[in-house]
């Protein structure tokens, strides 16, 4: 076993590499960005390199400067965690030929699976089931159109070189197929620098199935059965747990083996994920059960095969790539319970998923904990008082949860969502949480058009309700002197009324009257009263003289939640709005994010033009409520 180990990622990821090599008795080198020197991967790291600005690009994607800090801090060996360089064949060959261990599959594996055509090809002959389709040379407009016709509308037109939902369209019509071909085209020539394409047969019910491999030098391949990941959101995963529900033992067998096939064709060694599409319209079943693609990489969602297994795969990662076998046979693994994940993400879902960024004032995601047969489990990249970047991927942990039974799992993770402490960063949990516990999501009614189906009762309004304002008030009372970002439970009875205001509406809150609070948590200061309330956070301006003032001065006003460019203004100072109403537009993050007006009214503060580069927290405009 190697001594030294230099993790080539950031955040959540490095941290969770960290821990295993770390209890392994490994020294852990950090590489980090310009943006990352105090994050908190830097500093559970016994050291750390700067290798670059805060842009990924110059950073944690330039693979000659990572290599150069190993070989500056003497690491014989470098993980690439998942994302980034992990699947970078020629990043692989260029850490084995600098004479470092490269702790993944082989490059002709990565090379093998890289492309969606030539993986398929590889599969069938494999003897993996793929889904029906069309993967030729020609890959003129006419003759992808005639094969689109022969498979059957709808159809999915998918990159090769594609992923994270990027070179995806489907099709219903075959009026609509040329204008989809060229949308693909131009999506996959400017993000992979490819416009080949594939298609395949769309399938109505589709679920999400994949199978956890491992493979090592000594020619074995085994699996770690398998996970459903079909809760998605635009293509990207949400929540995903394991074992699939409704998969029986003659399906799992026949899936799996299929999976250690795949490994088997391509010689595979390490950690990797063989993805299959399943119509699960008749349930799960073999001949309906479709090879996609495989990720030669660990999984995000790796933990919930760790907790079913109680195998550590980055242990197992490390042991096959110093050159020893796979730790056990493949008779000797079983499935032990359920687990269910959940990715959390600094987002805001009320405002459409804008994404969230600024620093973790008040940051309480509970514990890691054994409860009876319940465990909960936490893997972060962050903690209280870190800063939500605006140059990486927003997600703040992965809350994981492990039972006995499915129904057990469910609700170890809903109590651990509804209870988590985040502000000012918001977060998509009530989200979560509402998916979770959801009528068809409990009854195991899964595919992969949930969320799309289900948004309008998943997305949360964002707006307290009557408990809750109730609830503010009796944490605005709970001390007479205000103590500033100190949170605590309610505990004290009630003795006056108080003022709270709520994006322009102002309300009176006697306690005195009858009225119900629900089971929620909070802190105030002089100014606000900040309460968390499953899964949603609301901050509400304090007065504790009732019936005076009105909102506080921050109520209507529209913050830059990130730094960002201005690309357009909507209306001018002194106009009539609605809610809802766009007010401007910003780009941050790559994408457009609308401003929108926060209810009717007029805007009485306009301090932008298109073209104007603003800074997170910004005052971009002010909306004065009608009343």
């Amino acid at each position: 076993m190697f001594d030294k180990l230099l993790i080539a990622n950031r955040g959540e990821i490095a941290c969770r590499v960290m821990r295993t090599a770390q209890a392994m008795g490994i020294h852990c080198v950090a590489v980090h960005s310009e943006a990352d020197a105090r994050a908190l991967h830097v500093r559970m790291a016994d050291e750390a390199v700067c290798i670059g600005p805060a842009a990924s690009a110059e950073s944690y994607l330039v693979g000659e400067r990572i290599i150069e800090a190993a070989k500056e801090t003497g690491a014989e060996a470098i993980h690439p965690g998942y994302g980034f360089l992990s699947e970078n064949a020629d990043f692989a060959e260029a850490v084995i030929a600098a004479g470092l261990v490269w702790v993944g599959p082989k490059p002709e594996s990565i090379r093998a699976m890289g492309l969606k055509d030539a993986a398929k090809k590889l599969m069938a002959d494999a003897e993996v089931p793929v889904t029906p389709g069309y993967m030729g040379e020609d890959q003129s407009a006419e003759a992808l159109e005639a094969e689109a016709g022969k498979i059957g509308y709808p159809v999915l037109i998918k990159a090769v070189a594609g992923g994270g939902g990027k070179g995806m369209r489907k099709v219903d019509d075959a009026k609509d197929f040329a204008d989809a071909l060229a949308s693909v085209k131009r999506e996959a020539k400017a993000s992979f620098g490819n416009d080949v394409v594939i298609l395949e047969k769309w399938i109505e019910s589709p679920r999400h199935i994949e199978v956890q491999l491992f493979g090592d030098s000594h020619g074995n391949v085994l699996h770690l059965f398998e996970r459903d990941c079909s809760l998605q959101r635009r293509h990207q995963k949400v929540i995903e747990e394991a074992p699939a529900p409704g998969m029986d033992a003659a399906t799992r067998e026949a899936v799996c083996a299929a999976a250690v096939r795949a490994g088997q064709a391509v010689d595979y060694e390490g950690a990797g994920t063989v993805e299959f599409i399943a119509d699960a319209s008749e349930g799960l079943r073999a001949d309906r059960i479709w090879f996609m693609e495989m990720n030669t990489r660990l999984q995000v969602e790796h933990p919930v095969t760790e907790e079913i297994t109680g195998v550590d795969l980055v242990e197992w990662q490390l042991l096959v790539a110093a050159g020893e076998p796979v730790p056990v046979a493949q008779d000797e693994l079983s499935i032990n319970g359920h687990a269910i994940e959940a990715r959390l993400y600094a987002e805001d879902p009320a405002s459409g998923f804008l994404p969230s960024t600024g620093r973790l004032e008040h940051f309480d995601l509970g514990r890691e904990q054994w409860r009876g047969r319940r465990r909960r489990r936490i893997e972060t990249g962050v903690e209280e008082g870190d800063m939500i970047s605006p140059h990486y991927d927003p997600m703040i942990a992965k809350l994981v949860s492990h039972a006995p039974d499915r129904e057990g799992a469910i609700e170890t993770l809903a109590r651990q969502l509804a209870g988590l402490e985040i502000w000012p960063v918001r977060t998509n949990a009530a989200f979560l949480l509402r998916a979770l516990t959801h009528e068809e999501f409990v009854a195991a009614k899964l595919d992969t058009g949930f969320i799309a189906r289900h948004d309008a009762a998943l997305i949360p309004s964002g707006e307290p309700v009557e408990v809750e304002w109730r609830t503010a008030a009796a944490i605005a009372l709970a001390e007479e002197e205000p103590n500033p970002l100190a949170g605590f439970r309610l505990n004290a009875d009630p003795r006056l009324a108080v003022a709270l205001g709520f994006k322009g509406e102002t309300r009176t809150i006697d306690l005195a009257d009858e009225g119900d609070t629900v089971a929620a948590s909070g802190f105030r200061d002089e100014e606000r009263v900040v309460l968390f309330s499953s899964g949603e956070a609301f901050e509400f301006s304090l007065t504790t003289r009732p019936g005076a003032g009105g909102a506080a001065a921050s109520d209507g006003a529209l913050l830059s939640p990130m730094p960002g460019k201005v690309t357009s203004v909507a209306v001018e100072q002194g106009q009539a709005v609605a809610k809802g109403e766009r007010l401007l537009t910003l780009e941050a993050m790559k994408m457009e994010h609308a401003m929108t007006a926060p209810f009717d009214g007029v805007v009485a503060e306009l301090n932008v033009a298109p073209g104007q580069q603003v800074a997170v927290e910004a005052l971009l405009a002010r909306v004065d409520a009608a009343d």
